[in-house]
């Protein structure tokens, strides 16, 4: 019957063993999915921030190709004018020289 006691005590012992670990266990997976809820609010946050800086940086480009396209336009306007009167200039200096022969 000794023999039959020592067996039982120590299952007893190992199961209490079990049953602390299990504790732990249970107590460390509940502060791992508090960890992940955290992350997971951590990332959506970051997600949003991330939509938001896109929505700006768009914004901001598409202002600054309309202040470039103004500039530009009225830049190029000129240019063009520039080129149309020298055009014109070689045309009439061309007749002149023609009527002259």
């Amino acid at each position: 019957m000794s023999d039959l006691n020592v067996k039982i005590k120590n299952f007893t012992t190992r199961v209490r063993q079990l049953i602390l670990q299990y504790t732990e266990l249970k107590k460390e997976n509940a502060e791992l999915y508090v960890m992940v809820d955290e992350r997971d609010k951590q990332i959506e946050e970051l997600k949003k921030q991330l939509s938001d800086m896109e929505n700006r940086y768009r914004t901001l480009m598409t202002a600054k190709m309309l202040s470039i396209g103004d500039n530009d336009i009225e830049q190029t306007r000129k240019k063009i004018n520039k080129l149309i009167r020298t055009v014109n200039l070689c045309i009439t200096q061309l007749s002149e020289k023609q009527e002259t022969v």
